[in-house]
């Protein structure tokens, strides 16, 4: 069975047990209640039969409240009008005004319980034997306004329960979402820096075998094998990055500036020598930070591969008490880099990327041409005080 349908199940039984203790509650102790109320009508077919109606109508209750509160006041107006004791099938008429409050918006629900309340009157009035009159009026109408405000108020608690659990859902959705755009483009941000890192080495490794394969294939089966080694670390690396989106795998340590050498290694085959100089005393960093300025250290070292021109590079780490800084500088002169960034720098993703990166970590990043000749990118980014 559907969740909805075995909650409905439990709804009418609900009302059905309600229904069957009412009713053998007050065939029960209504002739105890008109023990006490000397002048009462003694209890008969007709008054049990009354008593039946009222509690059976609440059967319906959910499904039809306004026609349930209507039976209930017919009967228990009729009851009284006849002078039977009061008793028992006032709670029936209490939990039908209470129904209709809970189950209805309040003005068609204020209008049915008005008109259950005239009817109600009827017996104050003009009952058999004697009436209680005006008197009798403030007690009656407790019978209405007491269940009514009960019922209006758990039924307002309904509503703004389920709309605060609706909007924590919408909330949870949005934040969800929010959560899994800012994945996807951190991960498209990887790609870019580890498949744009491992092109431009493959392609300029590639330009030095065409080059040395007609006069000096020896050496082209150099440049072969670094492309070959280069490949498959760009693919490792990619398949860690990608590794990440897949669930349950398992992660892999992320690159950090530990690998640094390797990226040296990797770029000296490529043709472009890097100078790797540490200040400070290296120390374990947070994974953001460390994976920050490693990648801020790859996409310029590959910027300077395709643009600069040159065959060197300088790469300087400083540790300090509460941040670490990476400088990448070249002398440079290539295109693009007549007194501004090459394209890649600006336009492309290149460098937007590392100042995404940089910016998040709450960290300067800062590049551009050197007084002297080539180009620098400088980024710092906050660890904390070392302990």
């Amino acid at each position: 069975m559907r969740p909805g349908g075995q909650w409905r199940w439990r709804e009418q039984a609900a009302d059905a047990v309600l229904a069957l203790a009412l009713l053998g509650f007050g065939l029960l102790t209504t002739a105890l209640a008109g023990n006490n109320q000397p002048g009462s009508r003694p209890v008969d077919a007709a008054c049990r039969a009354l008593i039946a109606v009222a509690a059976l109508a609440l059967l319906a209750r959910r499904r039809a409240p306004v026609a349930t509160l209507a039976v209930v006041t017919v009967a228990t107006s009729t009851y009284l009008l006849i002078g039977y004791p009061y008793g028992p099938i006032l709670l029936t008429f209490l939990i039908a005004v209470y129904s209709v409050a809970v189950r209805l918006p309040v003005r068609p629900a204020a209008l049915a319980a008005g008109g259950a309340f005239v009817l109600l009157l009827a017996h104050v009035f003009s009952g058999r034997g004697q009436a209680p009159g005006w008197t009798g009026v403030l007690p009656a109408s407790a019978w209405v306004v007491v269940p009514f405000a009960v019922g209006v108020v758990v039924r307002v608690s309904r509503e703004t329960a389920a709309r605060t659990r609706a909007e924590a859902a919408r909330s949870r959705a949005d934040q969800a979402r929010r959560q899994a755009d800012e994945e996807r483009l951190r991960i498209a941000q990887e790609v870019h820096d580890v498949v744009g890192h491992g092109l431009a080495a493959i392609s300029m490794q590639a330009e030095i075998a065409l080059h040395l394969l007609p006069k000096r294939p020896e050496q082209a089966e150099v440049a072969l094998t670094a492309i070959s080694r280069t490949s498959r670390e760009a693919l490792d690396e990619l398949r860690v990055t990608l590794g990440a989106v897949r669930r349950g795998a398992e992660r892999e340590p992320v690159p950090g500036l530990a690998r640094l050498p390797a990226l040296r290694d990797r770029l000296a085959g490529a043709g472009l020598a890097v100078e790797v100089r540490v200040v400070g005393d290296p120390r374990e960093l947070p994974a953001a930070v460390d994976l920050a300025a490693y990648r801020v250290v790859q996409e310029a070292l590959t910027n300077v591969l395709r643009h600069a021109g040159v065959s060197r590079a300088q790469v300087t780490v400083d540790y300090r008490a509460d941040e670490v800084t990476v400088e990448v500088t070249d002398r440079g002169v290539g295109p693009g880099r007549a007194g501004a960034a090459p394209a890649d720098d600006e336009a492309g993703h290149g460098l937007a990327g590392m100042r995404e990166r940089v910016a998040a970590l709450g960290g300067r990043l800062s590049t551009g041409p050197r007084a002297g000749g080539g180009f620098r990118v400088y980024a710092g980014l906050p660890v904390g005080r070392a302990t």
